[in-house]
């Protein structure tokens, strides 16, 4: 079925986005304004798009033309931004702060969340988070006009202390993160609890298992 974007509305090409790519990870954005006013919000139009530089990108739609959100608004304003990750056992608090609260309501003390100071940028990390990385300001691009994607160098990042596994070796124990990613619809999320592994197949390897697969 041809779905052709020059003919259908934004309402629906939103629609079809959302229920084809999924599970998209969840940004769940801290940011400070210049009057030290504190907004937490999540977005799933997020993921890490570079290891060198460690770059993470998310997208921000907006309420009206010309808006993008109080996160876009202050990490335009001051350049600083953390990105901390959604639980399973997080995301009733998570989609507390997704409720479109007025800008001088404290987002993170509505969900019952607290805060921990980062080390690198103002923003603070939500301490509850297993994982959150600092970020600054790399470049946003204005997609539409009232869309854009943030790009954000990351400058540290904290894991919970139980969900590293070797911190000289860098490994960390991704399944006990037990993080969540969106789906289609409204309310649909995903547990990332089923797994399979799939080893990447060596060039030397092709031809034999290319031709085992003929037989």
């Amino acid at each position: 079925m041809l779905f052709d974007f020059v003919d259908i509305e934004n309402d629906n090409i939103y629609k079809l986005l959302t229920s084809t790519v999924g599970p998209r990870p969840i940004a769940w954005v801290t940011t400070q304004d210049t009057d030290g006013t504190l907004n937490a919000a999540p977005f799933s139009f997020f993921n890490a798009v570079s290891g060198n530089p460690p770059v993470l990108a998310f997208g921000i739609g907006g309420r009206a033309p010309g808006d993008v959100k109080d996160t876009g608004g202050n990490i335009r304003r001051t350049g600083q931004f953390v990105i901390n990750l959604v639980s399973y056992e997080l995301a009733e608090p998570m989609n507390v702060t997704a409720i479109d609260f007025p800008k001088h309501v404290d987002e993170l003390k509505e969900a019952g969340l607290t805060t921990a100071a980062s080390h690198h940028v103002k923003p603070p990390r939500i301490a509850e988070a297993p994982v959150s990385f600092e970020c600054e300001r790399l470049v946003v691009v204005e997609v539409g006009i009232d869309r854009a994607v943030v790009l954000g160098k990351v400058l540290a990042v904290h894991v919970r202390d139980d969900c590293v596994l070797d911190k000289d070796r860098c490994y960390i124990d991704t399944p006990k993160l037990d993080l969540i990613g969106r789906m289609h619809g409204r309310g649909w999320y995903a547990r990332v609890t089923d797994r399979f592994e799939l080893p990447r197949i060596p060039l030397d390897e092709w031809p034999a298992r290319k031709a085992k697969a003929a037989e």
